[in-house]
């Protein structure tokens, strides 16, 4: 495989790009610093389609990523591949307000090929090519120039690996015919929803018990307010406000802006100056949360009751039981919360009962719930028999 150096220039980036654009698919990863930032700060980008490899240095003065990133996001002839890219998906969204497509993650194919629900990217590597990766540039500072030979040469990498690995991959998918399985959960982590954070739902991602509304009508409003003035002044949101201080001024608001001081989370300062009026204001202008935007009591097991809880649970064990059976991870083939709504009695849009989910797996899990299957022990081990059926 070709290994080129760093690529710092406009016209060495677009002659690559213009090479890998006939290519079937490329493999991708980032190396980024989002310690001290709200954005991502993208740092290196390294591709390879098996044949070449490159790092490309974003900071580079005057280089032109155009041709990159038109690549990732406008030719659909070029798979692109990636290990865990949801961050690395991220970055792409936040540059060109849309993601890769269409795309390929290893980590979680391997779910379909029997290799756990997170495998890391050392241990695939591992497992598949048998080397064992240098960890020892992993935590280094991206943003530091000039990069040594070691931190590069540690970046690309990963994608000529990576390159390496998807291919053998693709190919025990096609043998196992298991492909198919992952249709829907690439299309899930392409979705450019997954990448856009609305401030007025980030309340949500807020621990909160209290179900008042005007409660969490005020936790609407700072949560919001602590989103923009992290976006502007691109500092984290902990950095601006932690989230357990949010829950304190939601639940118990300071009258005036002097009693900011006294909120424990908070500086002094902020009693007297600009960021703490905007708090204010913000707290002040809340109106309670609309009854339709209300959470559910207990949205992860939505109206189970005792009896419905130990139904979930049978169905959690079912899958144990048929994820060690055809030799998948078991968070593939069904999530908690789709087991919950099936126990509550709901049958319409769930995936398991669509699709190879169905076959797999949901055909037992409704059969389970509506007493055509019991477990049973038999030699020691756990079972699962259908249920005699009634004269």
């Amino acid at each position: 495989m070709q290994i080129h150096p760093l690529i710092t220039d406009s016209a060495t980036l677009a002659s690559l790009c213009e090479r890998l654009s006939t290519a079937p698919f490329v493999a991708v990863d980032t190396e980024f610093m989002r310690e001290n930032s709200y954005w991502p700060d993208l740092c290196l980008l390294q591709i390879s389609d098996g044949k070449e490899a490159a790092a490309i240095d974003p900071k580079a003065p005057g280089l032109d990523m155009k041709p990159l990133l038109d690549l990732m996001v406008n030719n659909e002839n070029v798979l692109k591949v990636f290990h865990a890219g949801g961050q690395d998906i991220e970055i792409i969204y936040n540059l060109t307000g849309t993601t890769p497509h269409p795309l390929f993650d290893t980590q979680i194919a391997s779910m379909a090929l029997s290799q756990g629900e997170q495998i890391g990217y050392s241990n695939l590597v591992d497992s598949w090519l048998g080397i064992q990766l240098d960890k020892g540039a992993r935590f280094t500072d991206w943003a530091r120039r000039p990069l040594d030979k070691r931190q590069i040469d540690y970046a690309i990498g990963d994608v000529t690996h990576l390159a390496e690995i998807f291919p053998m991959m693709l190919e025990e998918l096609r043998k196992t015919g298991r492909g198919v399985w992952l249709d829907q959960e690439m299309e899930r982590l392409a979705d450019p929803s997954n990448y856009t954070v609305d401030p007025q739902q980030a309340w949500r991602r807020v621990r909160l018990s209290s179900r008042k509304a005007d409660v969490l009508g005020r936790l609407k409003a700072i949560t919001a307010w602590r989103e923009h003035e992290a976006r502007d002044k691109n500092l984290p949101r902990g950095r601006i406000v932690k989230d357990e201080t949010l829950g304190d001024l939601a639940t118990h608001p300071p009258r005036t802006q002097d009693d900011l001081a006294k909120v424990r989370g908070l500086s002094a300062s902020w009693k007297s100056n600009d960021i703490g009026a905007r708090l204010m204001n913000a707290i002040q202008n809340a109106r309670p949360l609309d009854r339709e935007e209300m959470p559910e009591r207990d949205a992860s097991r939505p109206g189970l009751g005792k009896e419905g809880t130990l139904v979930a649970d049978l169905l959690k064990l079912l899958l144990k039981i048929r994820a060690r059976e055809i030799n998948v991870a078991s968070r593939l083939l069904a999530r908690s919360d789709d087991l919950e709504l099936l126990a509550a009695g709901v049958r319409n849009g769930l995936p398991i009962l669509e699709g190879w989910r169905y076959d797999q797996f949901g055909r037992d899990a409704l059969d389970l719930v509506e007493g055509r299957m019991a477990f049973a022990v038999k030699d020691g081990k756990l079972l699962m028999t259908r249920a005699e059926k009634e004269a």
